[in-house]
């Protein structure tokens, strides 16, 4: 299993029809991050572009992730895969004794 890094690039003028489906995509990706499919999902202050890590065998696994979001006919994807990924999460705390 690989990690990838996908770069959405979004819509400067947010439809409607992109707009009603927001609380879907909220959803799907929810689902997708509790099945550890997705592991990180961020959107730029600007809203004009959105990057999530995808945990994937290659790259056509990845396309069949994304192409469940709700919003992926408004989003113009570019992946990448990742030799590694951070986060402060993985880091390991040594344990405190309180004796």
């Amino acid at each position: 299993m690989s990690q990838f890094m996908v770069e959405f690039v979004l819509p400067r003028e947010m439809p409607e029809d992109f707009l009603a489906k927001i609380p879907h995509q909220r959803l799907k990706i929810n689902q997708l991050m509790e099945s550890g499919k997705i592991t990180a999902y961020s959107l730029s202050i600007d809203r004009s572009k959105l990057w999530c890590v995808v945990n994937a065998n290659n790259e056509f696994d990845v396309m069949e992730i994304i192409s469940e979001f709700p919003l992926i006919d408004f989003m113009h994807p570019t992946i990448f895969e990742l030799m590694f990924n951070n986060t402060a999460t993985a880091v390991k705390l040594p344990m405190f004794s309180l004796n």
